[in-house]
């Protein structure tokens, strides 16, 4: 009898196993939910006299794979949850992200979410990627492309990459030298930096035909 339950357990196990490896191999495509407690988009803002650096979380988000390799990705992020890691005095800390979620930048109280979703990603060597995308940030929507390293180890998919992007094609204006004159040293460049640091839950997946 222990012998009839080990070899239950085993094919069940076996069964488990190719079940998964379908899912990546017969045209089914597998979505994995993002560990929004492991994963962040990260920033990085410049001005002429410096730079403010932070994070925001997220709120929720999937990633799509297809033949064991990601094929797109939907992250939502929480923009409520701004924080600059830069600022040490807790008041100028406040007042920064304040003027962040105001309407002189990402107008946080109409537009809470901002959104990328990934339509394509090409491989190349050592794991790096080329991801495209759209970015949706109030109310716009554009397209973006940057390198990321993007594994898959045991059914959890890692993924990193940094995109460069001009805030003023979102309308993010505030200190732009385009729109503004005369700012000195007050000036804040157009472009700024995103990190998108993303890890799946395994145990997360769903799997649908074709």
């Amino acid at each position: 009898r222990k012998m009839k339950k080990s070899i239950g357990i085993v094919l069940g196990i076996m069964v488990f196993a190719s079940t998964v490896f379908a899912a990546n191999t017969k045209g089914e495509k597998a979505a994995f939910e993002i560990d929004t407690k492991a994963s962040k988009v990260y920033w990085t803002g410049k001005k002429v006299v410096g730079e403010h650096t932070g994070y925001v979380s997220i709120g929720s988000g999937t990633v799509f794979m297809e033949n064991n390799n990601v094929v797109g990705a939907d992250v939502k992020m929480d923009l409520n949850t701004i924080v600059c890691t830069d600022l040490t005095d807790e008041q100028w800390n406040k007042k920064l992200v304040g003027h962040l979620k105001s309407e002189d930048f990402f107008s946080v109280d109409k537009y809470p979410v901002a959104n990328f979703e990934i339509t394509s990603i090409k491989p190349g060597n050592n794991n790096e990627h080329t991801v495209n995308g759209n970015l949706t940030m109030k109310g716009k929507t554009h397209e973006i492309s940057f390198p990321a390293k993007v594994t898959n180890i045991n059914g959890i998919v890692k993924a990193m990459g940094t995109a460069k992007i001009d805030r003023t094609k979102w309308n993010i204006q505030y200190g732009s030298g385009k729109f503004f004159e005369g700012l000195g040293d007050k000036m804040i460049y157009d472009e700024f930096e995103i990190t998108f640091d993303i890890t799946t839950n395994a145990e997360s997946m769903e799997t649908s035909a074709d």
